[in-house]
């Protein structure tokens, strides 16, 4: 069987803020036969996290990228690792099977197939949080409830995109970072 796996990629490196425009919608046929030695998992991409470092990768040089281990540079056209939350569809590995619920690096697409080695774990089902609480967005929309007008502090661990959604909900935004480099 085989399915359309839609994806995002950023269409060259960034420099400046991404705008919408830097980005494009990418489709590839996905293969969900997986031969029964073969160790990879597909996983249908519940959640996935946009997170400030992955703006740094996007650019066409930038320190994170040879300081962070998980920061290498995108290419453009290709697409954007990142950490999510999705549901096994394949698997022949004892660790995970059909339908588990798994957090870890996943992809900005719909589908991931994730190679032995990567950073994948499975979630317990019994835990009263909703999938969306793996990705840090739980803790914003669902504890902190910000309201239009009120003022919302991120410090730079929380990241820039938690301000983002603060000041699409009309709130007044103000955020930390660690040094001068990091603001800029």
């Amino acid at each position: 069987m085989e399915v359309k796996n839609e994806y995002v990629a950023i269409k060259a490196n960034i420099n400046g803020a991404p705008e919408e425009s830097d980005f494009k919608i990418k489709v590839e046929n996905l293969s969900l036969l997986v031969e029964p030695e073969s160790k990879v998992v597909v996983v249908k991409n519940l959640f996935v996290s946009i997170d400030p470092y992955q703006i740094n990768q996007m650019k066409s040089q930038s320190s994170s990228q040879t300081s962070i281990s998980y920061a290498t540079a995108i290419t453009p056209g290709e697409v954007i690792d990142t950490y999510g939350v999705g549901r096994v569809l394949v698997s022949h590995r004892p660790d995970f099977k059909k339908d588990d619920l798994v957090a870890g690096l996943l992809t900005w697409g719909e589908y991931t197939i994730v190679e032995e080695g990567s950073l994948l774990n499975k979630l317990d089902p019994s835990l009263a949080f909703p999938l969306s609480y793996h990705v840090g967005v739980y803790g914003f929309f669902e504890v902190c409830k910000p309201k239009p007008g009120e003022k919302v502090f991120v410090s730079a661990a929380s990241g820039s995109i938690l301000g983002q959604y603060a000041k699409l909900l009309g709130c007044y935004a103000v955020g930390s970072a660690g040094s001068q480099e990091k603001v800029n």
